[in-house]
């Protein structure tokens, strides 16, 4: 299938443009209103135009990959849902919930919307998932997270000068917590298959000198009753330990360690309640979780059973602004 990619920073091309390849698909033509973007694209031998809809009016994709700046999805997706292509956007949906509720009205009825919860699709948690289904730790108690990394204000992510978006108040709708925060919200509804009810973040604007948050600290609850905690931060060092993932149940600990984030690999064990002993739980440590979520994506696109979902996803960012707003006014 053909993939139009609107808005070419470094994770689509670094990550997904890889991840699309290795599911099957092929990139045909980027978008991008930057000279020096289209370049690259052009360099890569794909066509490039400045639009979106003038990517679309060419007629060489089947599927519009979206990632841009939060605050400029709804442009792409709107254009997308017009021309009946079904278009995958990044999280968050957008930076503001107002721009969120637009993104929802332009692709009720339409063609198929996914958000890019990549981390729904990893390998690891997939098979943590399906252990959790399964009875293997009892009756899920809590999900804990840590997914934290170092993002300075001047950080780029390959040495050369760029223009940091994720630190800008408007375009990103906030700081560490908007960028990391929603991945293990999403995946703790996607590991214990129901949602969370109540939220509740502290922030913290505590090493970077910049007007967002550079971390913060979430608690909630799902409707059964499972706990969740969760810190993020753009304030911890890369060589630190900084991703871990733990489902706590009444006769077992799931861990999965360095599997959130960009690749592949990782580990994941589970401990038996009963005798402490650990023991690795298999999965495909090869697929990215960009790869996983491009072949679910296309396999939707075809018709085939999926979980994609706007009206999940926009509960979820209701339930995130809701808590974020609050913070924001203690910061």
């Amino acid at each position: 299938m053909r993939w139009g990619i609107a808005g070419y920073g470094w994770v689509a091309r670094d990550y997904m443009v890889l991840g699309i390849a290795a599911a099957g698909g092929r990139v045909t033509t980027v978008a991008d209103p930057s000279p020096a973007a289209r370049a690259l694209a052009v360099a890569a031998g794909l066509a490039a135009y400045e639009t979106t809809e003038a990517m679309l009016a060419a007629g060489d994709v089947d599927i519009v990959y979206v990632a841009t700046p939060n605050d400029a999805h709804v442009g792409p997706v709107r254009a997308a849902a017009a021309a009946g292509v079904p278009v995958l956007c990044e999280k968050p949906i957008a930076a503001t919930l107002e721009q969120a509720e637009a993104l929802a009205d332009a692709v009720a009825g339409r063609p198929l919307y996914g958000t890019a919860f990549d981390q729904r699709h990893h390998p690891a948690h997939r098979a943590m998932a399906a252990a959790i289904a399964g009875g293997e730790i009892g009756r899920p108690v809590a999900v804990r997270i840590v997914y934290a990394c170092w993002v300075a204000p001047d950080w780029t992510p390959d040495g050369l000068v760029h223009d940091n978006w994720r630190a800008d108040p408007v375009r990103a709708g906030g700081g560490a917590v908007i960028d990391l925060a929603l991945h293990g919200l999403d995946l703790a509804e996607r590991l214990l298959g129901e949602p969370l009810v109540d939220l509740a973040i502290m922030l913290q604007r505590r090493i970077h000198a910049y007007p967002v948050d550079d971390g913060g600290m979430l608690t909630g609850r799902t409707v059964a009753g499972v706990l969740f905690q969760s810190h993020v931060a753009y304030n911890t060092a890369e060589v630190l330990p900084r991703r871990r993932l733990e489902v706590l149940g009444e006769h077992g600990l799931l861990v999965a360690t360095d599997t959130m984030g960009q690749t592949a690999g990782g580990t994941l064990t589970r401990r038996c309640a009963k005798s402490g002993v650990e023991t690795a739980v298999a999965f495909d440590a090869v697929t990215s979780p960009f790869s996983a979520q491009a072949a679910a994506f296309m396999a939707a696109v075809r018709g085939g059973p999926h979980d994609f979902s706007m009206p999940r996803d926009l509960a979820l960012m209701r339930l995130f602004d809701a808590a974020y707003q609050d913070a924001r006014r203690c910061l």
